[in-house]
């Protein structure tokens, strides 16, 4: 027995799509920015230091004085040796009026004679000019206040809107061929 068959015949729709492009424009301007740093505020405040340097010991010791100095110091040594002078003088005519009594006569006077013009020893000794710790320094330090006052920086920004220009893009059809079904009964 035959059965009946059926055919299926169909036709694929074509179309012809025009397209254009969609078309996109974007612009950043920069931003207007305006900064302004104003100027730290600096103070400083110092106070000297003192070097105060005494010298006047050591130029003694080397024998440099001033002029006043040099003559009450010359007035002060006369003076001394004005009186040790006396003193020798008193002295030698206190012996010369107990000793001339007793029968030495002339020896008494050879004997003071002797006594201030013979052989003189002075002392030696090495001495070390100017002496240990005659200059005398004194030392007062200065100091240094800084003050600093900051500023903070004025900033003005403004961000600008981009530029956004946007054309759509466009789709047209055109149906070239239609679809079709066919169905066909074979016995």
């Amino acid at each position: 027995m035959k059965l009946p068959q059926i055919q299926i015949h169909t036709t694929d729709a074509q179309i012809d799509l025009n397209i254009s492009k969609s078309q996109q424009y974007i612009k950043q301007p920069k931003a207007t920015q305006h900064i302004e740093q104003p100027a730290a505020v600096l103070e400083i405040n110092t106070t000297r230091g003192v070097l105060k340097i005494d010298s006047s010991q050591a130029r003694r010791d080397l024998g440099l004085i001033g002029p006043l100095e040099s003559s009450a110091n010359y007035a002060e040594k006369g003076k001394q040796e004005v009186l040790q002078g006396m003193a020798r003088r008193a002295r030698e005519g206190r012996q010369i009026m107990d000793n001339s009594g007793k029968g030495q006569g002339r020896a008494v006077i050879q004997n003071i004679a002797k006594q201030n013009h013979g052989p003189h020893r002075t002392p030696f000794n090495i001495k070390f000019v100017p002496s240990i710790g005659s200059v005398k320094i004194d030392y007062t330090p200065g100091t240094t206040d800084v003050n600093i006052q900051r500023k903070e920086p004025i900033i003005d920004a403004k961000v600008n809107k981009p530029i956004h220009e946007y054309t759509p893009g466009k789709v047209t059809g055109t149906m070239i061929q239609r679809p079709d079904v066919n169905i066909d009964v074979v016995i």
